[in-house]
């Protein structure tokens, strides 16, 4: 390619810098770089209705590849339609490359209907923003944008691209720029933390972000087996590896209460690639800050700190000759009977494939899923990082993306799946391997345990009915088909078993609509 315009430039970097996926929403100001994407073919567009589902796509692709994709959103209005999954991915330290195009930037000055202040609202993500002034700086540009994305731990990385910086022609592609790796936690933190961890006291140890690994699993293990300290991995990671042959190890709880309970009687809170556990909301009378009163929080390693070594090295001082508990294959037994919440995990646990990923937005109907699942074959979990709902259904999408040969499983809450539902859509164009099963309880049942918790009123039909998706019933069958997706309907654990074997059997993506009563 000898001439090029802006977008090509763009185009042409990102992919020499291996972001070679771009989810998309594009608009006018973005047709250039549409057009280029049939000149750079390494470049993959993966076309998605909504800008929620595009960012929610990227997120998911990059906490199973390892390495960022691209995202084309057009101007403010589709950063701000994408904000709500871009937050949980800042909450993930997911690489994304966010290219947002705007307004040539003599038209800015005429402020035009869906002129808006884009450098505010990517501001807001914590992330690294630069607007293109010039076609000769794209390339440029996007060789830092992606850079910067990879910075350790991970972040968003927001590229403005002005339409006439996209068509103008005199763009020159750009050599790809290491990013910064991880830093190694220096030997006397290593060594006071080992002293806190033999120190005789209650400890627990709190794991996070890159821990969530094997390695870091495993060196939690083996610290665990030979001091005795409480260890835990935080409440929602974004990769967690886990199954036969990798140590269990519990996740924090969601509820203050439960939390209470895991570190009651803790003096010392280590935390290693995550923070001290908070309260996810404010309750009236009660703490927000969920370490016990008087207990000591320590620091291992920062989320942007190489945390799998600093808890290998501390290993190697406390369990030299301690080996990690591994954790042997075991499955539930089929259930039978009318799908409950306690039930339908089962039926997961007993025939979860190999090398299975879950997307997990089950919320309350998924309470019991760890315990089903510990000793199913190795597999991955993503969560809600952010807990900004209507992460599931993208995640998987953009995880289905990133890992074709491996089966996605979409555990999906109703009402949180209404919010970005049309990424059954893109898995069936992409034709890609995710098998939804969406826990139909025909409630927010997390918001009705809410209204309880802050000490409101639960007993008003007003009230009540807000948190109600029955009248009318949705037929998420029917809205699956409508976009091009099999889908059945369950409610049996028999059902269950025979619709979810048979949709991992097939090539595509199915949904199976399971109808469960609610916990609350």
């Amino acid at each position: 390619m000898s001439e090029m315009n802006g977008a090509q430039s763009l185009i042409r970097t990102l992919v020499d810098a291996g972001v070679d996926v771009c989810f998309s929403n594009p608009g006018t100001s973005e047709m250039h770089f549409v057009a280029a994407l049939d000149s750079v073919p390494e470049m993959r567009g993966v076309l998605g209705l909504f800008e929620g589902v595009v960012t929610g796509a990227a997120d998911g692709y990059a906490r199973i590849a390892d390495k960022p994709a691209a995202t084309l959103l057009h101007l403010g209005p589709g950063l701000g339609n994408g904000l709500a999954n871009l937050h949980n991915a800042r909450r993930a330290h997911t690489p994304i490359v966010n290219v947002i195009g705007d307004h040539a930037t003599y038209h800015k000055q005429y402020d035009a209907p869906l002129e808006s202040d884009i450098e505010a609202v990517a501001g807001s993500l914590d992330g690294w923003v630069r607007r293109s002034e010039h076609t000769k700086d794209v390339g440029a540009d996007a060789a830092a944008a992606v850079a910067a994305s990879q910075d350790a731990p991970g972040q968003v990385a927001t590229l403005i691209l002005p339409a006439d910086a996209s068509w103008g022609e005199g763009g020159e592609a750009c050599a790809p720029i290491p990013p910064r790796i991880p830093q190694v936690v220096d030997a006397t933190t290593v060594k006071n933390i080992a002293e806190v961890l033999t120190s005789g006291e209650p400890v627990a140890l709190l794991v996070g972000g890159s821990g969530c690994r094997e390695a870091g699993l495993r060196a939690t293990s083996r610290i665990a087996a030979a001091t005795g300290v409480k260890t835990f991995v935080e409440t929602f990671p974004a990769r967690l590896e886990r199954g036969e042959g990798l140590p269990t190890i519990e996740r924090l709880g969601y509820l203050a209460e439960q939390v209470a309970y895991q570190l009651d009687g803790i003096k010392h809170v280590i935390v290693a690639g995550t923070k001290a556990p908070v309260s996810f909301f404010a309750y009236p009378g009660k703490a927000s800050n969920l370490v016990p009163e008087g207990a000591q929080v320590h620091v291992l390693a920062e989320v942007a700190q190489d945390v799998p070594r600093a808890l290998a090295d501390v290993a190697e001082l406390v369990a030299a000759e301690t080996e990690p508990v591994l954790q042997e294959a075991a499955r539930p037994a089929l259930p039978s009977g009318p799908l409950t919440p306690q039930n339908w995990v089962e039926v997961i646990g007993a025939l979860l494939p190999e090398r299975a990923i879950i997307a997990d937005e089950a919320n309350t109907s998924g309470l019991l899923l760890p315990a089903a699942t510990a000793g199913a074959p190795r597999h991955d979990v993503l969560t809600l990082t952010g807990g900004a709902i209507g992460y599931g259904m993208p995640v998987a999408t953009g995880a289905a993306v990133a890992a074709p040969d491996r089966p996605v499983i979409n555990l999906q809450s109703d009402g949180s799946a209404l919010y970005t539902i049309s990424a059954l859509w893109t898995q069936a164009r992409e034709n890609l391997n995710v098998t939804t099963v969406l826990l139909n309880n025909r409630a927010y049942a997390i918001l009705r345990l809410e209204l309880q918790r802050v000490g409101a009123d639960a007993n008003g039909p007003k009230a009540n009915e807000l948190l109600d998706l029955s009248r009318p019933d949705m037929d998420f069958v029917k809205i699956a088909e409508g976009m091009g997706v099999p889908a059945t309907r369950a409610t049996t654990a028999e059902e269950l078993a025979e619709q979810f074997q048979r949709a991992l059997a097939e090539p595509g993506p199915h949904l199976i609509d399971a109808i469960v009563p609610t916990l609350f």
